[in-house]
């Protein structure tokens, strides 16, 4: 019996196709270019914003101004993890790793999504604190230097997320991601002194610190929802179930392929891996049934780029002929 799948084998993986999947999918070292360039981006402008936050916290005479910048030089630290994780995750697979280094950046993400709980800890911890003692009413009253030194910090920081999220899923960076999320925890916390020092500058210093808390809460659902995801990863969860659905819809529409027997997918960093049985005519040849399964794995990888391997076991099962 003949595989009508053969006739057209050629057109559909022609070597012009694998070349556009391979440099535009599994690049690796073009990911990691575009990570570094963004990472070294957010450095300079963290930087440049640090300097600035703290002459407008001395000069403005803001305790909430030199803190956030505190939180800006901190950013820092996390984006040099991220170029470290990313870093790891784009080399090749060697012998203590076959299946490649994917999960070092999900180990970065991780990191990361520490210190951005951590972060929404302490601001909610001196928020709670500040309302107990009292201590709100003895703040300096700060000038509009620092007022504006706040919304410089919140455009800038808010810019800076959305830039680096964009990237961080059109790249599918978990680390990117979380780095991105680092951005908007600095621009929360400055909306934080924004208010704790316009509103001290009208009379109602108590705002800064109930600012801080709802800020706090923000923060720390964005850490556990980075957490989470990039547990998720490590642990081999299976994928969405959207894909997962298509997957099944395209290995049932192949020519040759009978019935669906299983599909287990799983998460491997960014990327994913595919089991799957199939049952084909238990007459066919070897020869046949292997190029059965060969169309399957081949359009599978094909057609979900974010696969980084497909495993096809073929099952034989009986057909009535007339």
């Amino acid at each position: 019996m003949k595989n009508k799948k053969s006739s057209n084998q050629e057109n559909l993986f022609s070597s012009e196709e694998t070349e556009n999947k391979e440099s535009e999918y599994n690049n690796h070292s073009s990911h990691t270019k575009t990570a570094f360039i963004i990472c070294i981006v957010s450095i300079i402008v963290n930087a440049a914003l640090t300097a600035f936050k703290i002459v407008a916290g001395i000069l403005g005479n803001s305790f909430a101004m030199i803190s956030d910048a505190i939180h800006s030089a901190s950013d820092v630290l996390s984006t040099l993890i991220v170029m470290i994780g990313v870093k790891a995750a784009s080399k090749k697979a060697d012998v203590t790793h076959p299946y490649g280094h994917e999960r070092f950046e999900c180990v970065a993400a991780i990191i990361l999504a520490v210190m951005l709980g951590v972060t929404g800890g302490i601001i909610g911890k001196n928020g709670i604190t500040r309302i107990i003692d009292g201590s709100y009413e003895n703040v300096s009253i700060p000038t509009y230097l620092a007022l504006s030194a706040a919304i410089v910090s919140i455009v800038t920081k808010e810019a800076m997320f959305h830039v680096t999220n964009h990237y961080a899923k059109k790249i599918n960076s978990g680390a990117l991601k979380a780095d991105a999320w680092h951005h908007r925890s600095d621009a929360l916390s400055s909306i934080g002194s924004f208010l704790g020092i316009l509103f001290a500058i009208i009379g109602f210093p108590i705002m800064d610190s109930i600012a801080e808390i709802a800020i706090s809460l923000l923060i720390i659902k964005a850490a556990v929802s980075v957490f989470k995801e990039s547990i998720d990863k490590m642990t081999d969860s299976s994928c969405d179930r959207l894909t997962e659905r298509q997957i099944k819809e395209l290995i049932i529409s192949l020519d040759g392929v009978l019935g669906l027997d299983l599909v287990k997918t799983r998460k491997f960093g960014d990327r994913l891996y595919v089991e799957v049985e199939i049952s084909a005519d238990g007459d066919l040849t070897l020869y046949e049934a292997h190029k059965i399964a060969d169309c399957v794995h081949d359009e599978i990888e094909l057609r979900f780029p974010q696969v980084k391997h497909c495993t096809v076991h073929t099952n034989p099962k009986k057909v009535n002929k007339k």
